[in-house]
């Protein structure tokens, strides 16, 4: 009989919590147990393996970061576009660094299909559609975002820009880097 208490989404939540404070790597069905206050045979219920809670935490942020990129996005277009989608990553790999590792799990077809994922895709395309771009140039164009968006992310999250400290600070160069991406997909627009 399943512990009371215990469901689901409450382990998924609960390792999203744990994922946040010591890592993704860190969350096992031990450390999960742990702070539950039960013995790691009470999960089987909910979960199957360390595996399976990494993916319902990947399922669940990338939920989390589709909402926000949805909310950010309303009423805004072309590079004020690319500042919102592209600040929700940024944001959410600060706040959430253990959520935000599990969003670049590789996901098998089946899951990646019912997750999240193809509604970032659809959220990504919607930015560019403030630009002229054939079907090939937008594929090539959510594939540059989605590249700069999380390999910034990933670095300013870590330190890599030196967290305000080194002149220009990570701020500056974001706009920068904005600025370039808004020029770069521009220069590709079809008439």
């Amino acid at each position: 009989m399943p512990r009371a208490g215990l469901t689901s989404d409450r382990v998924t939540r609960a390792a999203a919590d744990l994922a946040d404070e010591v890592g993704l790597d860190a969350v096992t069905l031990s450390a999960l147990a742990r702070s539950f206050g039960v013995a790691v045979p009470s999960l089987y219920a909910h979960v199957r393996s360390s595996a399976d809670v990494r993916t319902r935490v990947a399922l669940l942020a990338l939920e989390e970061t589709a909402e926000r990129a949805a909310e950010a996005l309303a009423g805004v277009s072309g590079r004020d576009a690319l500042a919102a989608l592209g600040g929700v990553w940024r944001d959410y790999a600060v706040h959430h660094p253990g959520r935000y590792a599990a969003t670049r799990l590789p996901l098998d077809a089946q899951t990646a299909g019912r997750s999240a994922g193809p509604r970032h895709a659809e959220l990504t395309r919607a930015v560019l559609r403030g630009y002229r771009l054939g079907d090939a140039d937008a594929t090539h164009a959510v594939r540059l975002l989605g590249a700069t968006f999380h390999g910034y992310a990933a670095l300013d999250a870590a330190g890599a820009f030196g967290h305000g400290t080194a002149v220009p600070t990570s701020d500056e160069t974001w706009e920068r880097v904005l600025d370039g991406l808004d020029t770069l997909i521009r220069s590709w627009e079809t008439t």
